[in-house]
């Protein structure tokens, strides 16, 4: 018989709510917003991710994509967005982690990790302990101008391969996806979840064809 696996999909860089319904009614599992960042795409503004917030069903798994590294400022900017989820995509300490999880005990946490070499999977496992799920994705935050992300680059999938089956939450997959390869990075790293930006955008825009193939691809990925 044959058995398909499909992960679930986030589809990051939404810029209206318009953009928002498109990808939900193609199959979208969670949507990603991003804020301000030092570098890389689909930054919108504060008053933007409010507004599609507030736009969408309440049960939406919404993700606020934060460069803030001070529990204090992230917990205040969750408070004006009121995302389901809070994506924090550069290093913070352990006592932000458990910060923000005592005093926002309802909302996820995901960390990014840059998959920069084998020493990513040791900064994998100190992390996974203290949030709800880790999304591996490739940058460089030692960057003089941070790459926290977004930058349609494929990285080692063998070493986000053994991420996934060294920590005990779930993995988010990102970095260069789009409907010719996604399929072999499923197959290879066997992610909970998808992330991609530019892989179903044309000229920066959500790109309605694109998001097809894209679906098709994951959804006839065989064991």
């Amino acid at each position: 018989m044959k058995v398909t696996f499909r992960p679930k999909v986030k589809i990051c860089c939404i810029s209206s709510v318009e953009e928002a319904k498109m990808a939900l009614g193609a199959g979208a599992d969670a949507l990603g917003l991003v804020s301000a960042m030092p570098s890389g795409p689909g930054v919108i503004s504060e008053n933007d991710i409010y507004h599609i917030v507030q736009s969408l069903p309440m049960d939406t798994d919404t993700f606020l994509l934060t460069s803030k590294t001070e529990a204090d400022d992230i917990i205040v900017q969750h408070e004006r967005l009121s995302t389901r989820t809070i994506q924090i995509v550069d290093k913070i300490e352990k006592e932000s982690y458990q910060k923000i999880r005592q005093l926002r005990p309802e909302v996820k946490i995901v960390q990014v990790i840059h998959v920069l070499g084998e020493d990513t999977i040791q900064e994998a496992l100190h992390v996974a302990s203290l949030v709800d799920y880790i999304l591996l994705d490739i940058g460089n935050p030692n960057l003089k101008i941070k790459k926290l992300g977004g930058t349609g680059e494929v990285h080692n999938w063998d070493i986000s391969r053994r991420i996934r089956e060294k920590v005990e939450v779930p993995v988010f997959l990102a970095g260069g996806l789009n409907a010719d390869n996604v399929q072999d990075a499923i197959r290879t790293v066997r992610p909970y979840g998808i992330d991609l930006c530019s892989g179903v955008r044309t000229d920066g825009k959500l790109d309605v064809e694109k998001l097809k193939l894209f679906f098709e691809a994951v959804g006839s990925v065989n064991n």
